[in-house]
């Protein structure tokens, strides 16, 4: 029992030590991500019409 009050002990002291994100700064990762995302999706789709274009046109 003496190694499981421990861990928890530590668990918590390591909990204690986290810093948590702001509501905006997770706003702010969360647009981040999605635009990126939404950049990435957008250039695949455009590489995917072009090869599929390019490969028509050769067959």
């Amino acid at each position: 029992m003496g190694k499981f009050s421990t861990f928890i002990a530590n668990a918590r002291a390591e909990l204690h030590k986290v810093i948590f994100p702001t509501k905006v700064q997770v706003r702010q990762a969360f647009l981040a991500v999605v635009l990126v995302v939404t950049v990435i999706s957008i250039f695949l789709a455009l590489v995917d019409l072009m090869m599929s274009a390019i490969v028509a046109s050769v067959l």
